[in-house]
């Protein structure tokens, strides 16, 4: 499967974005998503997961109540909405699906990765 990550800029802080992750193949809908970003210096981090159906959905303590993760698999699209962005959320934003029928926060468990999209939060 391929992944084409989009809607990254730059915003103020307090300010929003929604980014979009486009998923080609047929099997999208079996693979749970996830969001992973990538700060100047600093190791990938997770962000969110969600599962198939949508019903099941992780997300890091540091953007808890502030970003919600969900999808479209009639569109093979997954969302990532961003709310009260802060500067520390400044980073690459990567997409990354995984084919197992576990949620997973780890990227070791991943399998496809797009190609990251960036969001620069300014104070």
């Amino acid at each position: 499967v391929q992944l084409q990550a989009s809607g990254g800029g730059l915003v103020q802080a307090g300010g929003s974005l929604r980014l979009s992750c486009a998923a080609s193949g047929r099997t999208f809908s079996r693979y749970c998503m996830g969001w992973f970003r990538q700060a100047p210096g600093k190791e990938r981090e997770f962000v969110a997961a969600i599962n198939w159906s949508g019903n099941r959905i992780y997300y890091a303590d540091s953007v808890k109540g502030r970003f919600t993760v969900s999808r479209d698999n009639a569109e093979n699209t997954v969302y990532l909405q961003m709310n009260s962005l802060k500067p520390e959320d400044t980073a690459v934003y990567y997409c990354a699906a995984d084919r197992g029928s576990y949620l997973h926060t780890s990227r070791r468990f991943y399998d496809y990765w797009g190609q990251g999209t960036l969001v620069t939060v300014s104070s």
